[in-house]
């Protein structure tokens, strides 16, 4: 009896052998943030940084690689320093090509819905995302780009993997990420100055414009201010002409704004909307006070809703 026992346990551990097997199975442990490694033949730092950028999720992402996710962790990696690789990530998209960042954008997008695809249970997908939107379309963000989130927001609103409420709702970033992105001619408006005259944007002869929607309330905006005037090379081209500030006040208590006229720079083009279009007709997205765009002669945007940073940077101070 003993024997046909023995002998019937090895017969289910032979089938349990030979039956279907996963071909990943989740490990428990915790483990580091998987760093991808640029090959040794890529000499070029140009080239290094292009091809990084375009890896930085693979070994992450990888569909062989299944960790263990839960509400601290994202396959395996504690979420604050998944958060952290994304900040590096976002910080060296600025430092290539828009469309090598795009690219890159679009790449991870690939990457996580294949994952998520191969591991419906894994929280990877979710998780990214909102660091996605987080780090590259929250106002708030110091490295938001509206221009590389959209090579990505494009992809989610065509996505299955989200829900069709959510699907409207990366429709409509899509649509505002496009308006006014660098390369296309600004939105022209009309607007009433300090002295009371209606003027618009186009009318404004400078070769370059930075664009504010702020409010006399808003203590960035005051920041701006003090930040421009403390750059000699900054006031050298407001002076000069060659450079022209438009602060723009787009909201409906004009009294407040006329109230508060005094306090802005003397040599900046301070106005209000009159109509409210600029909101209304949506004719750009302001998210967040202050907002700035800098324009060139024609009035093509070169940066869209920037950081004074970046803003800094563009003129070469």
């Amino acid at each position: 009896m003993k024997e046909r026992i023995v002998i019937g346990l090895a017969c289910l551990l032979c089938l349990a052998a030979c039956g279907p097997k996963k071909t990943t199975e989740s490990k428990a442990e915790p483990r580091a943030f998987p760093a991808a490694v640029i090959p040794i033949m890529l000499e070029d730092p140009n080239q290094r940084i292009s091809w990084l950028v375009q890896h930085y999720w693979d070994p992450f992402t990888a569909p062989d690689s299944l960790y263990f996710s839960d509400s601290l962790h994202i396959n395996g990696v504690p979420f604050g320093e998944v958060e952290e690789q994304m900040g590096v990530f976002a910080t060296m998209l600025q430092q290539v090509t828009p469309e090598d960042g795009g690219k890159a954008l679009e790449n991870l997008f690939g990457r996580m819905d294949g994952f998520q695809e191969a591991h419906p249970s894994a929280n990877l997908f979710d998780k990214l995302n909102a660091l996605v939107s987080k780090y590259f379309y929250d106002p708030n963000s110091p490295v938001r780009s509206e221009l590389l989130y959209l090579s990505y927001v494009k992809r989610l609103a065509g996505s299955g993997r989200v829900s069709a409420t959510d699907r409207k709702r990366y429709e409509w970033e899509a649509e505002t990420c496009a308006l006014n992105r660098p390369g296309t001619p600004a939105a022209d408006f009309s607007f009433i100055d300090t002295e009371g005259r209606r003027r618009t944007l186009y009318g404004i002869d400078a070769d370059l414009t930075l664009l504010i929607f702020g409010n006399p309330d808003c203590r960035a905006c005051q920041e701006i201010q003090q930040s421009i005037a403390a750059v000699e090379a900054l006031s050298k081209a407001i002076k000069s002409g060659r450079l022209k500030v438009v602060d723009i006040y787009i909201d409906k208590d004009i009294s407040l704004w006329k109230a508060r006229i005094p306090d802005y720079p003397k040599d900046w083009i301070n106005g209000y909307d009159p109509d409210f279009a600029i909101r209304t007709d949506l004719l750009y997205n302001v998210r967040a006070l202050p907002s700035l765009y800098l324009l060139d002669k024609d009035k093509t945007v070169l940066l869209k809703d920037c950081t004074p940073e970046q803003f800094f940077r563009a003129m070469g101070v």
